[in-house]
């Protein structure tokens, strides 16, 4: 069988095994702030940024949640190297928080493989401030192999109200080949995606379960009908789509 498709398949059963209590309480979260109409964001940078635009603006996703970007730390970025060190510069994350209509009681998605760079740690912090809860999804092993970049000694762990563990290894690569040092094919991005998409499909069903009829799912917009159904939706949920369409 293919080395990667056995390493991180391994990762989701122990995922989905060890980390069922944070995912349910994320479930659980996530619900209540769809049920109470608080806004949900999400942020990453460079590579991690890659769930921010899987949860935003998606057939099938929900259509409450509102990624945050910064166009420095994209990955059209030219030099691309120069993201690594926006990534790594404090108080850039304060600088995309402050254009964040982040409201108490709102929640924040933040995904950080090492979780150690300045950016993130920023952006929980000033979300915290504004009385955001924080959702994480990181490396624990890996994050706590290394200091903090940031000059609060924090790590993204250590400041979220829930922590999702990926299970990923050390520097995210997940199969070692004979004859090479660095590990090749990292893993949190498809585990990540696989923890986030089964949290919107159980919030969903909640959601459902609380006797919404049309829960703030995206209708696709290549099937007929698609877009008058996601207007009314939209216009239902306004006080929470911060993006525009």
């Amino acid at each position: 069988m293919y080395k990667y498709y056995e390493k991180v398949t391994d990762i989701l059963s122990e995922v989905f095994t060890q980390e069922k209590k944070n995912i349910d309480a994320a479930i659980e979260l996530l619900t209540q702030a769809s049920l109470n109409k608080q806004s949900i964001f999400i942020f990453g940078a460079s590579h991690a940024g890659i769930l921010a635009e899987e949860m935003m603006y998606r057939a099938g996703g929900l259509m409450t949640v509102n990624a945050i970007f910064g166009r420095e730390l994209m990955l059209d970025r030219h030099p691309i190297g120069f993201t690594s060190q926006m990534e790594r510069l404090e108080g850039y994350g304060r600088a995309l928080a402050g254009n964040v209509a982040f409201k108490e009681n709102d929640l924040l998605i933040l995904h950080s493989v090492s979780g150690r760079n300045p950016v993130i740690i920023d952006m929980a912090l000033a979300a915290k401030e504004k009385g955001v809860k924080i959702l994480a999804l990181t490396s624990v092993e890996y994050s706590a192999s290394a200091p903090s970049r940031h000059s609060s000694g924090k790590r993204l762990y250590e400041l979220a109200d829930i922590v999702i563990d990926n299970h990923g290894n050390i520097g995210d690569g997940t199969v070692q080949l004979a004859g090479l040092e660095q590990p090749v094919g990292p893993s949190s991005t498809v585990v990540g995606a696989m923890v986030l998409n089964s949290i919107v499909v159980e919030v969903t069903q909640n959601l459902i379960d609380a006797g919404l009829k049309n829960p703030p799912i995206f209708y696709s917009a290549n099937i007929d009908g698609g877009d008058a159904l996601n207007q009314q939706l939209i216009q239902e949920y306004a006080d929470v789509i911060h993006y525009k369409l």
